[in-house]
Parts: C-alpha cells; sequence; structure tokens
C-alpha cells in the first residue's frame, strides 16, 4: 500500500477518465475519480472500498475546485498523478454559437483545467513533485470547422501547459501534454452541446457530417496503458500523442503546415522583425 500512487482524475465517470481509473485500480493505485455526476462511479466504489473516492466536482467553478482538491489530497495523504482530463464538445459553425455557449464551454474545457492545475500545485510542490497530465487533442494544432471552439479551448490548453512545464519543472513537477486521438468516449452524444444551425452552412454541415463518418473508434480502455506508462516514466515528455492512426495524422498536419508556411515564406522576409 506504501508504495502505490494516488491519482485525480477529473472527468472519471466515463470515457477516457474511467479507463485510466480503472487501469490505476488494476495496477494497485488509488484513485480520487472526480466528475460533477459520481453516480457511474459507485459501482467501481463498491469493488475498491479502499481505493476508490468519488469526489463531486464541477471544474468550472473555481473555488469548488480548490475546495475539492483539498478533499482529495487528505483522502489518501497526497497526490502523485493528477489527470486533468474533464471537457465537453461545443458541436456548430463559429457564427452559430452563442455567447452563453461558447463561455460555458471554456469555463470547462480550458478555465477548468487551469483551475484544477493551480489547486494541485501547492500540493504537489508541498510533497517535492507529481505529475500533472493535461488532456488535450491530437487536433489541437489546427482549427476545423464545427469543431472550432474544442479545438481553440484545446490548444488554449496546449500553450499554458507548455508554460506551466517550465514553471514547475523545478519543484519536481513533471507536466505532459496528452494529446488523445479518436476514441469511443461518448463525447459527440453525452458530451456535446450542439449550436443551432443557420441553413448558409449546411452543405458545408453535409461534408464535415460525410468526412467524420461513421468509423468506427477504440475503445478507451485501449488509450489507458499508454497513461499507466507515461505515468510511470522518471523523464516524460512534455508532448505525447495517443494513438498511432493519430501519430501518423499529426505527422501529415505538421508537414503540411511548414509546407504552407514555406511556399509563403518570400513575403514572410519582406518584413525585418
Amino acid at each position: 500500500m506504501e508504495h502505490s500512487r494516488v491519482w485525480l482524475i477529473t472527468g472519471a465517470s466515463r470515457g477516457l477518465g474511467r479507463a485510466f481509473a480503472e487501469a490505476a485500480l488494476a495496477g494497485g493505485d488509488r484513485v480520487v475519480a472526480a466528475a460533477r455526476d459520481v453516480g457511474p462511479l459507485e459501482e467501481l466504489a463498491g469493488k475498491h472500498p479502499d481505493h476508490l473516492v468519488p469526489l463531486p466536482l464541477d471544474v468550472a467553478d473555481r473555488q469548488g475546485v480548490f475546495d475539492g482538491v483539498k478533499r482529495a489530497a487528505a483522502a489518501f495523504g497526497r497526490l502523485d498523478v493528477v489527470v486533468n482530463n474533464a471537457g465537453g464538445m461545443l458541436y456548430g459553425m463559429v457564427e452559430e454559437a452563442t455567447e452563453e455557449q461558447i463561455r460555458a464551454h471554456m469555463d470547462v474545457n480550458f478555465f477548468g483545467a487551469v483551475w484544477v492545475a493551480q489547486a494541485v500545485l501547492p500540493h504537489l510542490r508541498a510533497q517535492g513533485g507529481g505529475r500533472l497530465l493535461q488532456v488535450t487533442s491530437m487536433g489541437s494544432g489546427g482549427g476545423m470547422a464545427t469543431v472550432g471552439f474544442y479545438g481553440a479551448g484545446k490548444a488554449a490548453l496546449d500553450s499554458v501547459s507548455e508554460a506551466l512545464a517550465m514553471e514547475v519543472e523545478g519543484f519536481g513537477v513533471k507536466v505532459t501534454i496528452v494529446q488523445m486521438g479518436g476514441y469511443n468516449t461518448g463525447l459527440f452524444t453525452a458530451g456535446t452541446t450542439t449550436t443551432e444551425p443557420l441553413a448558409q452552412y449546411q452543405p458545408l454541415r453535409t461534408e464535415m457530417e460525410a468526412m467524420w463518418g461513421d468509423a468506427l473508434t477504440p475503445e478507451p480502455d485501449t488509450a489507458a496503458p499508454v497513461i499507466m506508462r507515461l505515468a510511470a516514466l522518471p523523464d516524460p515528455p512534455r508532448r505525447l500523442i495517443v494513438g498511432s492512426r493519430s501519430f501518423d495524422h499529426v505527422l501529415e498536419m505538421d508537414q503540411a503546415q511548414a509546407d504552407l508556411y514555406r511556399s509563403w515564406e518570400h513575403l514572410s522576409r519582406t518584413a525585418p522583425g
């Protein structure tokens, strides 16, 4: 027991968060599983009464996050691995989204992750170190029609996490941006807010829906072994793409972006800055 790690996982009631929690428990670790609705965690808690503590938590509530993290740290006396996984999807064109939808989306996908990071860092620093895994997306490097706000939130989290990693490494805290590929998490069903569609965008919407298609995505538990190995690395990477197909796709996107920059290099170099 004294050698098991303590995990705090947000968004742990379903999808990737649930898969990570189950994998950590299977490895003999202890888990504080945070979610807005902890009802789906009752059965899992019953199977692991001494190793799993469900924690009701809305990451959009900053004070609630700080209070919740205190309870999480007290549950098992420390925090070793924090997985910033809670998130949702805002599906629709940029023009269609309301202010309320955009702010609510960013409150969870960006600000919520920042609040968790701010809340756990005093605990990690005081104990001399720990791991902070920031779950973003393989698509955070560029925008895509209909999911622009999702990409924007993940891109913002990518950027602030790079800065955070530099700021806290001197305290023994290791930050990794975990860029997830496509998994069958329920994000496009239970986790989705949809805009009111404008007729002008219907042709593009139809095109995008055909592109997304009905391709089967792997189950979340197939990604969990990567997270377990990542958490055990003594010198983890700052960024990690999770998913073989996603890895290839990101390399293709990066190359296309580099080619685009090169094609307009002559214009870029006309300015001295």
